[in-house]
């Protein structure tokens, strides 16, 4: 079923420092911060550590780059970062990154709560730390549901707590030799440059906690990129500073065992409790507003199964999600339950590091395809995008590259569901142009290339109804399906009916084809001849060297058009255009059991070289996979048939078909009984056309009568300046296609 996307409104209440910076940098300056950071410093040293820090800003930065050019080109509504890419990349896109958006930002309240219960197990040995952290769940749960302006206010005194813990580490002595952990007795084995990495790398994910609150900003084009490069720049400072103060303080051991490391080495240690608890509290605040408001965006574009519908629903004046984040709170207390700090944090390294490389990719599309419906204040260079996608994609795979697989697989799994719904939306993405470049500069360097070689089926199916005249645009998939392009044109009278109706029949006659799995162009126009205005069609159609290579009509049922469908025939053949013209035999099942192909051959030159390549396509569509083809050949003397049997086979096996040969001697018999005596149990037959000419109404209305009575029957006529002959001899690229 086919949905409507429905365009998502909110009213902004916050601005640059409450909506954006205050989450942002209270994220960044959480958990891995106080608990972690020693860790970090004992296992690869401060050369390393400083390294570490600087790369892992790196990539943010980048990505901060792109989100604010892309965000200083649209309205940025709720959903951040899944906003941003669907209306970019398109829906399918923005969905498969939202969904991992959305569970990075779920688990990364479970990090959060972790982080809180097990420094509060490090001052109260006694407590159960799983409960402590399924408490913590709930209570910040309970504040986001109160509102997001009561969760920021909350976070503006964190932040003063934070703020004194961290001007009392930078007032602090070295550690007591009294407290330094004997390395001798406790020897913990170091872990490598990349696992410490994915640890880390979670502490400069905090900007997504800001362009998560994207539908409550005042001023979303303003604020995020301000407020995004101010936390990055304030945590990258604070960041490079605490290592320095680390390592000339504490010895590696300390380091390495004592997660509250720095509490022993502060001015006034109880206050970096206050700091570690106000900051892994606020980052999971910042976090629990993030995640069910892209949940609830997911939900109002129903990229949801319609199951979740109910997710999309906001409550009061600030459309708060409240029942995204009950739900949200459900899957975190699982997490919490079931895991534990270092386990959680490479998980979420890999989820941002995707969500980092496709906001990337869609900047540096948008910008390199120079489109002027992308028009952002804030201008960056494509590379820069790019090289922020290639840099998470690096990192990725040095970090785990299996689990890098694992993350583009589910990503694109997700990709394929959605594109498998056919999901449409009221705004444009970049797909299109993509699409259009490619176009563009191929059908520049596409010129009239008549080799034989590279000869490819490109039909153009002349219905006035597709659901009448199915037969024919399924005779042109079977040898059409990823070879060649497909048209599909219909021709109305003029005067009857009015531009509207026309456009109200391709989009029906499109639809229709869509959903039948056939890929093809239509056209529809209108003319006060139909014949005529089908020549001018054929005559017209096309771009360049892209042109209809081949016509494909129904049989003229009506004997007072039959001169004017014959000259329009005539007229196809005059534009060297091939054509194919389909007298339908059984009328429930005009391609019978799809069994049987019968060509009745002359010769590779001309219409035989033709009606081979069709047959052998044919035979080799889905459809038409378990047929045989017979190759059938009139001999005049029954003592020909062998030569001509042994000629045959050997042109068979020199343009590689498999068929079955059947020659027939004449024995005073008709063409007609012979074609029917021979044809009858066939399920299509191709027959080729004589030339055009000034008696060609005559010869036609001969050949009518003479198949009237058998299988759906292809009257074949070459007209394409090419040898089909070579065509077939020199057919293995069509042949790997």
């Amino acid at each position: 079923m086919k949905n409507r996307i429905k365009s998502i409104t909110s009213g902004g209440t916050l601005g640059t420092f409450g909506g954006v910076f205050t989450p942002s940098i209270l994220t960044i300056l959480g958990v891995i911060m106080y608990l972690r950071f020693g860790w970090v410093l004992g296992n690869v040293g401060l050369p390393l550590t400083l390294v570490i820090v600087t790369l892992a800003t790196s990539i943010t930065f980048l990505t901060s780059l792109s989100i604010a050019s892309i965000a200083t080109d649209q309205k940025v509504k709720i959903g951040g970062a899944y906003y941003m890419i669907s209306r970019s990349l398109g829906i399918e896109s923005g969905g498969a990154i939202g969904i991992s958006l959305y569970f990075a930002q779920a688990l990364s309240v479970a990090l959060y709560a972790v982080g809180f219960a097990e420094s509060i197990g490090e001052v109260f040995p006694d407590v159960n730390i799983k409960w402590v952290g399924l408490l913590t769940v709930v209570a910040v749960a309970g504040l986001a549901l109160t509102s997001a302006k009561a969760a920021i206010r909350a976070q503006y005194v964190i932040m003063v707590g934070i703020a004194l813990s961290l001007i009392s580490l930078l007032f602090g002595k070295s550690l007591d030799p009294a407290e330094v952990i004997n390395s001798e007795i406790i020897q913990q084995p170091k872990e490598d440059f990349w696992k410490v990495f994915a640890v880390f790398f979670p502490a400069v994910t905090g900007i997504m906690a800001g362009i998560g609150m994207s539908g409550d900003l005042i001023n979303a084009k303003k604020s995020i990129p301000k407020g995004t490069f101010l936390a990055i720049g304030v945590g990258y400072l604070i960041y490079m500073s605490l290592p320095i103060l680390l390592h000339f303080r504490a010895d590696e051991a300390s380091l390495l065992n004592d997660p509250l490391i720095m509490r022993k080495i502060a001015f006034w240690g109880d206050a970096i409790l206050v700091g570690v608890w106000g900051a892994t509290l606020s980052s999971a605040v910042g976090s629990i507003l993030g995640a069910p408001r892209v949940l609830q965006a997911l939900a109002k574009d129903e990229v949801l199964p319609p199951i979740l519908k109910w997710l999309g629903k906001g409550s009061g004046k600030d459309d708060t999600p409240r029942y995204g984040t009950i739900f949200t709170m459900g899957i975190v207390l699982i997490t919490v339950w079931v895991a534990d700090l270092n386990l959680i944090a490479p998980i979420l390294t890999m989820f941002f590091l995707t969500t980092y490389g496709v906001l990337n990719i869609a900047a540096g599309i948008e910008k390199f395809l120079r489109s002027p419906s992308f028009r952002p204040t804030f201008k960056v260079h494509w590379f820069f995008s790019f090289l922020g996608a290639v840099a998470c994609l690096w990192v990725m795979l040095l970090i785990n590259s299996l689990a890098t697989f694992v993350a583009i697989a589910f990503v694109t799994i997700i990709y394929f569901i959605l594109k498998s719904s056919q999901l449409k939306s009221v705004w444009g993405n970049v797909g299109r142009g993509i699409r259009m470049a490619i176009i563009r500069a191929t059908l520049i360097k596409l010129g009239e290339d008549h080799e034989p070689k590279n000869w490819r089926p490109h039909p153009m199916v002349l219905v006035g109804s597709p659901t009448k005249r199915w037969h024919l645009i399924e005779f042109a998939n079977t040898f059409t399906h990823k070879r060649g392009i497909l048209s599909i044109a219909s021709v109305l009278p003029k005067g009857v009916i009015g531009n509207e109706q026309i456009v109200n029949m391709r989009h029906h006659i499109r639809d229709y084809v869509v959903k039948k799995g056939v890929e093809a162009l239509v056209k529809v126009i209108a003319a006060p001849n139909p014949y005529i205005g089908v020549s001018r069609l054929v005559e017209s159609y096309g771009l360049g060297a892209l042109q209809p290579n081949t016509i494909i009509v129904g049989a003229s049922e009506n004997e007072e058009g039959r001169e004017d469908f014959c000259a329009m025939i005539q007229r196809f053949y005059e534009l060297q255009r091939n054509v194919l013209i389909v007298h339908k035999g059984n009328e429930e099942e005009p391609f019978g059991k799809y069994k049987r192909i019968d060509v009745w051959w002359g010769g590779l030159k001309g219409n035989g070289g033709l009606m081979m390549i069709l047959a052998y396509l044919m035979n080799h569509s889905i459809d038409w996979r378990q047929s045989v083809v017979h190759i059938k050949m009139v001999v005049d003397d029954p003592k020909a048939i062998e030569a001509a049997r042994e000629n045959i086979a050997n042109i068979l096996d020199e343009i590689r078909i498999d068929a079955q040969i059947d020659i027939i001697a004449m024995q005073n018999k008709s063409f007609d009984n012979i074609l029917k005596e021979n044809s009858t149990g066939a399920d299509l037959i191709f027959m080729g056309m004589a030339i055009p000419d000034g008696n060609f109404k005559t010869y036609y209305e001969n050949v009518c009568k003479r198949i009237k009575d058998l299988p759906t029957t292809i009257l074949s006529l070459a007209a394409q300046g090419v040898s089909f002959g070579e065509v077939l001899i020199q057919k293995d690229s069509m042949q790997e296609n």
